[in-house]
C-alpha cells in the first residue's frame, strides 16, 4: 500500500516565523515583503540573500554601501527613517518562493502603522506583498505603492529599472 502523496509532501513543508520589524524612531517609510527568504531567516537578515536586489538599491539611492556589516546597514537605513517588515507574520513554506507560502498569518500591521505617527508613505516589494496586504483589507491615511519585487526571481526589469521605480523611498513627497 503506497502513502498519500500528500501526508508525505506535508513532512517536508516547515512553519516557520518571520523576522522582527526593524525601524528608528521616527519612521516615515514603511517597506514590507511578503515573507522573508530562507537565507534571511538563516542569517535573522532582512534581504539576506546576496542575490537580492533590494541592498544594491538602497545603495543607489543613499549613502549605504551595502557591504557594511548588516547592523551598520540597518542603523543607517533608519537614519533616513526607512522601516522594514513583512506581511506575513508566520506561515507554512518549502523552499523560499512566494508561491509556495501556504496557511499565511498576517502581522498586525494596524498597530504597527499607529505607532509611527511620522509615516508618509508604505511600499510593498513584489506583488505577492501587494496581495497579501489587500488581503488584509485595511484603511490607512497615506499612500500604498507597489513597487517591482528585488527578489533575484524578478527577471522582468533590469536592476536599472528597479532602482528607477524605487526612487520614491528617497523622497519627501511619496
Amino acid at each position: 500500500m503506497r502513502p498519500d502523496k500528500d501526508i508525505l509532501s506535508a513532512h517536508h513543508i516547515s512553519c516557520i516565523t518571520g523576522l522582527p520589524p526593524v525601524r528608528g524612531t521616527r519612521t516615515e517609510v514603511v517597506i514590507l515583503g511578503s515573507f522573508p527568504s530562507c537565507q534571511s531567516l538563516q542569517h535573522q537578515e532582512y534581504y539576506g540573500n546576496p542575490q537580492n536586489h533590494f541592498w544594491k538599491i538602497v545603495e543607489a539611492l543613499f549613502p549605504i554601501d551595502r557591504n557594511l556589516p548588516y547592523s551598520v546597514r540597518i542603523s543607517r537605513l533608519t537614519d533616513y527613517r526607512i522601516a522594514l517588515w513583512d506581511v506575513v507574520s508566520t506561515c507554512c513554506r518549502e523552499g523560499s518562493s512566494d508561491s509556495r507560502i501556504r496557511s499565511p498569518v498576517f502581522n498586525d500591521l494596524r498597530d504597527f502603522f499607529a505607532s509611527c505617527p511620522s509615516l508618509r508613505l508604505i511600499v510593498l516589494n513584489g506583488s505577492t506583498a501587494g496581495r497579501y496586504f489587500s488581503m488584509m483589507r485595511m484603511t490607512v491615511p497615506v499612500p500604498v505603492v507597489v513597487l517591482p519585487s528585488t527578489s533575484p526571481a524578478n527577471t522582468r526589469l533590469s536592476l536599472n529599472e528597479k532602482i528607477r521605480r524605487w526612487e520614491i523611498i528617497s523622497t519627501k513627497e511619496g
